[in-house]
Formats: C-alpha cells, structure tokens, sequence
C-alpha cells in the first residue's frame, strides 16, 4: 500500500484498522504502530531504562501483537491491550538481564533530547535541564510505581485502563499511584506541568526505525 493511501486512513479507529489488518491490508499495521510508539517507548523505557533495549522490546511486542491480532476481542481498548504485551515483553527481559548479568551500580546516563523552536537559547536549557531532572526522578523510583506513574501521569490513562495495561486491579493502581507521587517530590511535578510529556521524547527517526525493523522482523508472517 502506498504512502498516500495510509497516510488517507489515519482516521480509522484501532478497530477499524485492526480489522483491515486481519482481512489482508497488512500495511495499516504501520498506523498503529506510528500512532502508539511513544506511548510504548515510555513504558518500556521506564522499566527497563535503557534506550536501545526498549527499542528492541518494542519491535518484539509489536511482532507479538500482530501474530496474535485475531485474539483482541475489544473487551478492552486496543492500546491497553498493546501495552499489556509491552509490558510482559519488558518485564520478561528484565528478568532475563537479571538472571544473566551483573547489574552495574551506576546507571548509565540518558541524555534528554527536549526542543521548542520557540524557546530562546537560555529557556531551551533551562528546559532541557529541568527535563532531566524529572527524568532522573522517575526512573529512580522503584518499577512499580515508574510503570504506573507513566500510564497515568505521563500517557494519562485511566485507573481502569492502566490496570488492564498491567493485568493489576485498580485498587492496586491505586496504591501504586499515590505511592509513587510521594516518593517524586510533590513540588517536581508542579513545577513541570503539561510538559511532563515532553520528558521522554520519542522522535522521528527512531519511530521510524521501530516501524522498520517490526516489519523486517514480520517478513511473510500473517496474524493469526
């Protein structure tokens, strides 16, 4: 399919192009992808906190979604359904990273790459700085409570959505929640507002590359 055609077919709803996707037009699979990886760039990066990897994780998971599409049954929306498989893909290679290696004391540093045009030099890195520093707050919190802080505070999903995402019960989102927001300083997340988003970019040329290596990764292979 080309360019135009998809690019024609950005209003369908996630059903909708699910259930072109299952009849043959396999190329709108791109739409969801596009229109989801930031939101499974943050969530598997909070768990993981390592760039290239959550890369890696989010091409398995949406291989894994597309091979198992004939089985989301809309009894939840679509992207808690997605996340749900990034999660288990994410928190399965955790595991796997703690069992076979030897995690550092130091984490690595994650340079933030926050730009607004219509910033002047200073406030563009007085910006910068400060998204790394609710950056760094987050990804010190335990993963528990950095999963349910991203689907909530950052995505702005529901109680009822992060816990499908989660395959925890609400009270637990709950609990997590109010939790988390205690161990991030109360006054961090003031000061940083609507931006929050902002702090954990995913931009373009790794969209694409994610999309890329998901078909490469699909070849011939049909949902089932």
């Amino acid at each position: 399919m080309e360019l135009l055609e998809i690019t024609g077919c950005q209003s369908f709803t996630d059903e909708e192009v699910v259930e072109r996707v299952l009849a043959g037009e396999t190329a709108l699979y791109e739409i969801l992808m596009r229109r989801y990886n930031q939101r499974l760039y943050r969530l598997v990066r909070a768990i993981l906190r390592d760039d290239s990897e959550a890369e890696d994780v989010m091409q398995d998971a949406y291989v894994r979604a597309y091979q198992h599409l004939a089985q989301f049954e809309n009894r939840a929306p679509f992207a808690a359904w997605l996340s749900r498989i990034a999660v288990h893909e994410a928190l399965t290679r955790l595991r796997r990273r703690q069992r076979t290696d030897q995690l550092d004391a130091e984490d690595a540093e994650y340079p933030m790459h926050v730009t607004d045009s219509s910033l002047n030099p200073e406030e563009r890195a007085s910006h910068a700085e400060f998204a790394r520093m609710l950056e760094d707050a987050i990804l010190a919190l335990p993963a528990d409570y950095r999963t349910v802080l991203m689907l909530r505070d950052v995505e702005e999903l529901s109680t009822a959505e992060t816990a499908a995402a989660l395959s925890i019960s609400e009270a637990n989102v709950k609990v997590r929640l109010l939790r988390g927001r205690a161990k991030l300083r109360r006054k961090l997340f003031e000061r940083v507002g609507s931006s929050a988003a902002s702090a954990f970019p995913f931009m373009g040329e790794r969209c694409d590359r994610v999309v890329a290596g998901v078909f490469a990764k699909l070849g011939a292979t049909a949902p089932v």
